[in-house]
C-alpha cells in the first residue's frame, strides 16, 4: 500500500504531497490540468525512463518520493537494500535538469533496476492506454497462461529452459555439419602439413649445431692457416719451437733449484708451461688432421638448412612457431577425426530436447485448452455486468505457424462480439475503446477475484489505474465504478479519472488544479471533503457552480455510493 506520494518541481507541480488511504483513492481535474503528471510521477518511482524537460523551469532539480507498506511475506532481513528493522519501503528519484537522475531506496542511493524490481512488488499500473495492449496476441496468451494458475507458469519456465537448450544444440550441430562439410579437405591439409614438418623433425638444438657447422666449413683454409700457424711455432718439423726452447730452460732452472730453494717454484711453473706447450701443440697438429671436411658436407648443410628455413617461412619464422604449429595441427586432426562422432551425438541430443521441447508444449496445450472456456464464461459473466449483456466473448488457442516458441507452440486469440446477433470477430478488429477497456477490466476483475491475474499484479497491494474507463459513459460508468470499488475492497487503487460516475465511488478524492495566472503555471493537488467533492462532481457534469439541478445530480451520485 502507498501511504504517501511527495513530488516537487515535476513539470507544472511545484510542491505536492498526496496521503492516500485503503480502497479506491480517486484523483480527478480539468483536462490539461496534469493528472497524468503524477502517472508519470509514479513511473519514475517504479524505474521509468524520464523523459527531457520534466524538471520544472528554473528549478535545480525534480525529485519524487513514495512511502509504501511493506508487502506481504516480505522480509526486509532478507534484502541487504531494506534495513532489518524497517516498517516500510521509500522509494526515491532525482532528476536534474541535463537528464541525469539518482534512485534511492530507503534513504540509499541505488540503482533504477533496483527501483523496478522493488517496484514490481509494490505498485501494478495500469496507463490509459494499457487496454490497447490486449490487441497482442503475446499479452492474450499471457493472460490465459496467468488464468491457468502459478503451475502453468511453472511449466512455462521449464519450457523455456529446454527450448534455450534445443536453441544450443541446434547452433552447434549446424557447426558440426559445417565441419563435417569440409572436413575430408581440411584433414588432407592438417595431415599433409604435419606429415611435411614430422618428415623433417626439426629442432632447436640441430639448427644451431648445423649453423656453427656451415660457419666451420666455409671457413676450413682460414682455420688450417691459423693452427698450422700455431702448432708450427710450438713444435715445427724442422728446428726448435717453442716446446724445446721451454724444456731447454726448464731443465736448467731445475739445476738451479737444486742450490737456490727460492727456485723451486719458479721452476714447477716453468715445467707446467713447457707439458701445456707440448700438449697444446699436439692438439693443434690433431685438430689440423681432422679438420679436413668431407666432400659434399657443406652442400649437405646448406640443404638441410634451407629446410629448416622453409619450414619457419611457411609456419611462423622460428622452429619453435613450428614445432606449435605441429601441435595444433595434431589438435586438429584430432578434432576433425571426431567430428563425426560429434555430430552424431549432437543429433540424438537434439532429438532428445526436441521432444522434451514437444511433450512440455503439449502440456501447456492442454491446460490452456482446458482454462481457455473457464476464463471466457467468467468474462463474459463479468461483461454483462459491465453494461455489455448481450456480448460474447471468446479465447481460442492454436497452434502456432511457425512452431514451437519460448512460450510454447500455441496461439491466443480473444475473439468479441460485443451485441446480440454479430459474428464475433477478433477483439483486435471487432472492439471499440470502450469495448476494450471494459473487456480489460473484466478480466482485471476475474483476475483479482478469482486470486489469478493476468500479470503478477495479484501480489500487488496498489493498482494504479490512468483513465482506464476512457471512451464509457452513462450507465456503463457507473457500472465500471462499482467494479473498481469491488477491487477496491482488498487492494488500494488510485484511480485517475474524468468519470463523476467512479469519482463519487472513491473512499479518498483529490482534485488537480492548473493556477495559469502566473509564469510557468503551477499546478496543485487538492484533497476534497464535503462541499469540496460535490462542487468537483459539478464541474465533471459540466455545469457551473451555481446549477442546482447538477448539484443534486452530485449529491445523488454520492448519495447511491
Amino acid at each position: 500500500m502507498l501511504h504517501e506520494l511527495r513530488v516537487e518541481n515535476l513539470l507544472l507541480m511545484d510542491r505536492t504531497e498526496l496521503r492516500l488511504v485503503p480502497g479506491l483513492n480517486v484523483l480527478t481535474g480539468e483536462t490539461g490540468a496534469g493528472k497524468t503528471l503524477l502517472a508519470h510521477a509514479l513511473d519514475l518511482l517504479l524505474g521509468g525512463r524520464a523523459r527531457s524537460g520534466i524538471v520544472r523551469d528554473g528549478a535545480s532539480e525534480a525529485y519524487v518520493e513514495g512511502v509504501f507498506a511493506l508487502p506481504e511475506g516480505f522480509d526486509p532481513a532478507a534484502d541487504e537494500r531494506i534495513p532489518a528493522d524497517a516498517s516500510e519501503i521509500v522509494l526515491a528519484r532525482r532528476v536534474w535538469p541535463d537528464g541525469r537522475t539518482r534512485a534511492y531506496v530507503c534513504g540509499r542511493s541505488s540503482t533504477l533496476a533496483d527501483l523496478r524490481e522493488l517496484g514490481s512488488l509494490l505498485v501494478s499500473f495500469y496507463g490509459q492506454h494499457e487496454h490497447r495492449k490486449l490487441m497482442l496476441g503475446a499479452a492474450q496468451l499471457e493472460i490465459l497462461d496467468a488464468h491457468c494458475g502459478e503451475q502453468q507458469l511453472e511449466l512455462r519456465g521449464r519450457l523455456r529452459g529446454v527450448y534455450d537448450r534445443v536453441r544450443e544444440l541446434s547452433a552447434q550441430m549446424a557447426d558440426l555439419e559445417a565441419l563435417a562439410g569440409a572436413r575430408d579437405r581440411e584433414l588432407d591439409l592438417v595431415a599433409f602439413e604435419l606429415d611435411e614438418i614430422e618428415s623433417v623433425s626439426p629442432s632447436e638444438e640441430e639448427e644451431a649445431e648445423l649453423i656453427a657447422e656451415r660457419d666451420r666449413l666455409r671457413n676450413l683454409e682460414l682455420l688450417r692457416t691459423a693452427a698450422a700457424a700455431g702448432a708450427e711455432a710450438i713444435a715445427p718439423d724442422g728446428g726448435d719451437g717453442v716446446a724445446v726452447v721451454l724444456a731447454a730452460a726448464a731443465q736448467q732452472l731445475e739445476h738451479a733449484a737444486a742450490v737456490d730453494a727460492t727456485l723451486a717454484p719458479l721452476s714447477e711453473r716453468l715445467q707446467a708451461l713447457r707439458f701445456e706447450a707440448e700438449d697444446l701443440g699436439g692438439e693443434l697438429r690433431s685438430y689440423l688432421l681432422g679438420i679436413e671436411g668431407s666432400p659434399g658436407r657443406l652442400e649437405e648443410v646448406e640443404e638441410r638448412l634451407a629446410l629448416l628455413a622453409r619450414l619457419q617461412r611457411k609456419h611462423g619464422g622460428t622452429i619453435a612457431d613450428v614445432l606449435r604449429h605441429a601441435e595444433r595441427c595434431r589438435a586438429r586432426r584430432e578434432e576433425l577425426e571426431g567430428a563425426e562422432i560429434a555430430l552424431e551425438d549432437a543429433r540424438a541430443q537434439l532429438a532428445r530436447a526436441r521432444g522434451e521441447l514437444d511433450e512440455q508444449a503439449g502440456a501447456l496445450r492442454a491446460a490452456r485448452h482446458a482454462a481457455a472456456p473457464q476464463l471466457s464464461a467468467a468474462v463474459r459473466s463479468r461483461l454483462a455486468e459491465l453494461a455489455m449483456p448481450d456480448a460474447v466473448f471468446g479465447v481460442t488457442v492454436s497452434k502456432r505457424p511457425d512452431g514451437c516458441g519460448p512460450r510454447g507452440a500455441d496461439a491466443v486469440e480473444f475473439s468479441i462480439a460485443p451485441n446480440a446477433g454479430l459474428p464475433a470477430g477478433p477483439l483486435r478488429e471487432i472492439a471499440s475503446g470502450g469495448e476494450l477497456s471494459r473487456v480489460m477490466l473484466a478480466l482485471l476483475i476475474v483476475a483479482h477475484g478469482d486470486g489469478r491475474a493476468p500479470d503478477r499484479a495479484q501480489a500487488h497491494p496498489l493498482l494504479v489505474f490512468d483513465e482506464i474507463d476512457a471512451g464509457i459513459g452513462g450507465h456503463t460508468a457507473r457500472a465500471v465504478g462499482e467494479h473498481l470499488r469491488t477491487l477496491s475492497e482488498t487492494r488500494q487503487i488510485l484511480c485517475i479519472t474524468h468519470l463523476p460516475q467512479v469519482a463519487a465511488l472513491g473512499q479518498r478524492h483529490f482534485t488537480i488544479v492548473k493556477d495559469g495566472s502566473v509564469v510557468p503555471a503551477i499546478t496543485t493537488v487538492q484533497m476534497l471533503e464535503g462541499d469540496g467533492i460535490v462542487g468537483e462532481l459539478v464541474r465533471m457534469l459540466g455545469a457551473g457552480e451555481g446549477d442546482r439541478a447538477a448539484s443534486q445530480h452530485a449529491r445523488q451520485l454520492l448519495k447511491a455510493a
